[in-house]
């Protein structure tokens, strides 16, 4: 009997990519990926936890599916699924909890439990194992329905800032074999790749506890026939060493592309965050890239109204980011999670939600006015565009080497290609950043 899936995705590139695991090894026993309209057997549901209302999307969503499709399995997996699994299991629907482990396992799981309903029976439903538990790293690289592969090098992470419960969703930090990695990229390379994105809860760390660095996976990566592009998902600033920015200026296929999490532009406020840098050592990455790259797209995480940011606090921060020469932020109103340290600290200034949407909204503002200006600083300019497999009315898409989402007239032999285009105006309708011609 013939079974067929639908998957949805919450949260960062590493959950896109271990959902394609899934879905990959589930294809490969011959389960089917739901079309539109289709009544699936199976949902996965891939979740985030790193704030209040990503944990309530994944909630409602997998409610939504219940009444939708009251007859399928649904398989929950995440960082929600692993920090909150008796939470999760209650959710009407649910057959299967897995968390973070391994993800082609969970796919076995599935199908055992897929063949138990076909022979009129119910498997018991899978247990979550502790983030502490969980040391394997398998590399994996998936492409799914997007025209990038990702590619997982890295998992967990030791930093325990003390607002994230990542260490607690993750596990510790571990990396896999860099000659593995080099292969999976080959394989993706031999599968018709052009651009893959390098992904990891702390990718920077990848090789801790060997002789091994990221730099080194880099290098190696590099030298991957094929392959054209190559994304870095986000960096830590303290493990964005010059010689890293350095070294993507001059190789092949690395893309003048960075995403940097300074998460306060005060000192007091990193400091309460037991971040690993200060507001100088972030400045200066900055600097370095535009030094070096004065083309780089520079996508910053901020959170805003953290615990311990006082009105004076949030006008330092205001001010450092306005002086900062990024391209967009990626503004995130402080949710408290359980078991953090922030949670036991009462004497820090707290804001109420109101006061955190209010900073939210001045930050934003300042986010869309730099991103204008980069948009109109490349507008006359020429580069090449990846072009995706997904189009709309007369129109396809793709990125540009510096992450531009550009328009354009639709041309269905250009899928997958690299191409050569003119960027003439920005875009007004939100579909992309800038119009081109080829």
């Amino acid at each position: 009997m013939s079974h067929t899936a639908h998957y949805h995705t919450f949260g960062c590139k590493l959950n896109f990519a271990e959902t394609s695991t899934i879905a990959e090894a589930l294809e490969a026993a011959g389960v089917v990926r739901a079309a539109d309209g289709d009544t699936p057997d199976i949902v996965v549901v891939n979740t985030c936890a790193v704030t209040a209302m990503a944990q309530k999307k994944c909630q409602q969503l997998i409610r939504a599916y219940s009444r939708r499709w009251p007859q399928a399995l649904i398989a929950v997996t995440g960082c929600y699924a692993q920090l909150q699994p008796v939470e999760v299991s209650a959710l009407p629907g649910v057959a299967i909890v897995w968390g973070n482990d391994n993800k082609t396992a969970m796919a076995s799981e599935v199908l055992r439990h897929i063949r138990s309903a076909d022979a009129g029976s119910r498997a018991s439903v899978s247990h979550v194992i502790k983030a502490k538990d969980i040391r394997s790293f398998t590399p994996s690289c998936s492409r799914g329905d997007r025209t990038r592969y990702f590619l997982k090098v890295q998992d967990g992470c030791d930093y325990f800032c003390s607002y994230c419960t990542i260490p607690y969703a993750r596990g510790r930090s571990r990396s896999g074999n860099i000659d593995d990695i080099v292969a999976q990229a080959r394989q993706a390379a031999a599968n018709g790749g052009k651009e893959i994105v390098i992904t990891g809860v702390n990718i920077g760390d990848y090789g801790h506890g060997t002789d091994i660095t990221f730099l080194d996976l880099l290098r190696r990566l590099d030298d991957v026939e094929g392959i054209q592009r190559y994304r870095i998902s986000s960096i830590e600033p303290n493990l964005l060493t010059d010689e890293i920015i350095e070294w993507v200026a001059r190789s092949r296929a690395f893309m003048p592309h960075f995403h940097i999490p300074l998460q306060s532009g005060s000192n007091k406020v990193l400091e309460m965050m037991r971040r690993r840098y200060d507001t100088s050592l972030f400045a200066h990455k900055i600097h370095c890239i535009r030094q070096i790259i004065p083309d780089a797209f520079i996508g910053v995480d901020l959170i805003v109204g953290a615990k311990g940011e006082t009105p004076q606090e949030f006008e330092i921060s205001r001010q450092m980011v306005e002086s900062l020469d990024i391209t967009r932020l990626h503004i995130f109103p402080y949710s408290e999670r359980p078991g953090t340290r922030a949670v036991a600290e009462n004497e820090w200034y707290r804001v109420d939600q109101a006061e955190k949407h209010r900073r939210a909204n001045i930050m934003q503002e300042i986010s869309d006015r730099k991103l204008k200006a980069f948009v109109h600083k490349n507008c006359g300019t020429r580069r090449k565009v990846l072009v995706e497999h997904t189009a709309h009315g007369n129109y396809m898409y793709g990125l540009t080497d510096n992450y531009l989402r550009v328009k354009l007239p639709l041309s269905p032999s250009l899928y997958n290609q690299l191409v050569d285009v003119q960027l003439t105006e920005p875009v007004t309708d939100g579909t992309a950043d800038i119009i081109a011609s080829l």
